[in-house]
């Protein structure tokens, strides 16, 4: 009982956190605000979801765009084309997504450093053209429209307020399925993996199958977030899954700090907040997060919040670092 009411006691940052984003909505009167909110939202995931590859199993792709926009178109021919229901229609999507994700993995991971970087890049540019070009299937340059509204259970979400809360939803269902994911054996394999593969694979970790999982994962996280979005707008086209959103997906990991789950979602606030605030310096968008990026490699390369681990009973300072050891391919923390 004891314990249960520390681990309460610890969470209550958390909680705290929640309880002022679920009620703050409901008194704000600018739609536009809110709309920020949902786009923070849709970032956190996304960025969470790339957080995967880069923080956790130290895997540089600069092509996750292209998950985003699997997703997003996916969930737009599913629900208009096929006439599924939106709750079937976003799942299906993330595993497209996760299936695309498979795809790349097995023969780009068994490339190396900067080679699997390109291999990642490459496969969002190939992306990008097809829809750009495949007219009969993606409506080419023009994209497509009218996408309907999320329906869940006959209940149709139309008001900005119903779709915050969904995207709410989703973040912490992200939020709360990737902390459990990077607390059990899965996660330490892939921390394991960042660290030293050579050492993990020598205690019986299969490093290969580890990170296609992660890829598949991370694929599906960017799937869901995309199904959302084209939901969202009710309008898609290829100009929203061009590279530049993979770089403004690695400036918010840059930014906010990455092998944690704290980090990312700093970073996609601040990266989304800071270009309203300052609109009038919209064209320089790119300018902007490239600079972040330099200059967050010269003065404090892991981010704001890099370099600790997180979780869900927060504690604001760093923790005793576990050392690890493996019985087969089962990490095991050790006092």
């Amino acid at each position: 009982m004891t314990r249960t009411i520390r681990r309460i006691l610890a969470n209550l940052p958390y909680i705290a956190i929640i309880l002022v984003l679920a009620i703050v909505p409901l008194f704000i009167s600018n739609l536009y605000y809110i709309q920020v909110m949902i786009f923070i939202g849709i970032y956190i995931i996304l960025a969470l979801s790339l957080n995967l590859l880069n923080g956790y199993v130290g895997l540089l792709s600069i092509g996750h765009a292209a998950f985003y926009g699997i997703g997003a178109y996916a969930s737009a021919k599913l629900v208009k084309e096929a006439g599924l229901p939106f709750l079937l229609a976003m799942p299906a999507a993330g595993f497209i997504a996760g299936l695309f994700g498979y795809l790349i993995a097995k023969p780009t991971l068994r490339l190396s450093g900067i080679y699997m970087t390109l291999a990642t890049l490459g496969f969002n540019m190939i992306f990008f053209l097809v829809l750009q070009n495949w007219m009969s299937f993606t409506n080419g340059p023009l994209g497509i429209m009218d996408i309907p509204p999320p329906a869940i259970f006959g209940y149709q979400i139309e008001s900005r307020l119903q779709y915050y809360y969904l995207i709410f939803f989703l973040v912490l269902l992200t939020v709360g399925s990737m902390h459990r994911l990077m607390t059990c054996r899965f996660g330490r394999a892939l921390v394991g993996i960042r660290e030293n593969e050579l050492a993990a694979e020598a205690m019986g970790v299969h490093t290969t199958r580890y990170k296609i999982q992660a890829f598949v994962l991370a694929a599906f996280y960017a799937g869901i977030a995309g199904s959302y979005y084209a939901h969202f707008v009710k309008y898609i086209s290829p100009d929203s899954f061009y590279i530049y959103e993979s770089f403004i997906l690695l400036a918010m990991l840059a930014f906010g700090g990455q092998g944690n789950l704290i980090g990312p979602v700093v970073g996609a606030a601040i990266l989304i907040i800071i270009p309203e605030i300052f609109r009038f310096l919209q064209e320089y968008r790119m300018l902007v997060y490239g600079s972040i990026l330099v200059v967050m490699m010269l003065v404090r390369r892991q981010g704001l919040l890099g370099g600790r681990e997180y979780s869900l009973k927060l504690t604001w300072f760093e923790e005793k670092e576990q050392s690890v050891y493996t019985r087969g391919d089962k990490f095991l923390p050790t006092e």
